[in-house]
């Protein structure tokens, strides 16, 4: 099934899932531009993919400050640029039965990388997105952790709940223009997430998860699809059972807000 989106911008290409999607894209016939912070990594796809099909842009997310030059370079440069998926992220254990070892910065640091730079970087492609004819679409990775959190990495799943909600009500304030608000929702998958360097408790357990290969296909059918929300493994399963009857709620209250307004306008 051919991928909807022509040139693809991918934030989190280094490893993972944003690096296999990407290839996933290139082997569909799309052209990509990865973006991360580890250089190397970048031209290594490059090189691996070829000049016309990939280009990269070292950047870190992070620096909030920097991110409308980084829209500004990326739109110059690539205006023909027509879907964006969102997909850096980092996650760390976490402890308050322990509150000597909560490091506040580190919490700071993984809910930038996974919430606030995604709302940075939206409200910077916006104006670009919204002056195109043709569709167009912003493509979020979060995680069934955001639907139901795992304790021993609260503040990663909170990062998640929150941009899951976020992207609710971001595709309902755009409902009306050609831009799709695509949320990829992926259960644990086997990357380097896990690893030992970042989550020392998790050490000798990188096979967790599902094999990215299958991941990715499926991700990559729920996204050729053009489904606006894909759930993969046992996200699927959290969805179906009670996101769904969440969202007719949401749906409810978005209604019922929209009837009051206008009888009060």
């Amino acid at each position: 099934m051919p991928f909807p989106y022509k040139k693809v911008l991918v934030i989190g290409a280094t490893s993972g899932i944003g690096e296999a999607l990407a290839a996933r894209f290139v082997q569909e016939g799309s052209s990509v531009i990865v973006v991360g912070r580890r250089k190397d990594k970048l031209v290594d796809f490059v090189h691996r993919h070829g000049n016309d099909k990939a280009s990269a842009v070292p950047f870190d997310i992070t620096e909030l400050d920097k991110i409308p030059a980084f829209v500004t370079n990326i739109t110059k440069t690539h205006e023909d640029l027509d879907g964006i998926l969102i997909n850096s992220g980092i996650q760390r254990g976490l402890d308050f039965s322990k509150p000597e070892t909560v490091d506040l910065d580190m919490i700071q640091n993984e809910f930038t990388t996974n919430y606030l730079s995604y709302l940075a970087l939206t409200k910077g492609f916006l104006p670009f997105l919204q002056s195109k004819s043709t569709k167009s679409a912003l493509m979020y990775t979060t995680s069934s952790l955001g639907l139901v959190p795992l304790v021993r990495c609260a503040n990663y799943s909170a990062s998640k709940a929150a941009l899951h909600h976020f992207i609710l009500c971001l595709r309902e304030q755009l409902k009306d223009s050609k831009i799709s608000i695509v949320e990829l929702i992926p259960p644990a998958v086997q990357t380097e997430l896990h690893d030992a360097k970042h989550q020392p408790e998790l050490e000798n357990r990188r096979p967790m998860g599902m094999p990215l290969d299958e991941f990715t296909e499926q991700a990559y059918q729920g996204l050729a699809a053009g489904k606006e929300q894909v759930p993969v493994g046992h996200g699927q399963a959290f969805f179906e059972n009670f996101e769904l009857r969440r969202q007719e709620d949401f749906r409810r209250l978005t209604d019922g807000m929209k009837a009051r307004d206008s009888r009060d306008g």
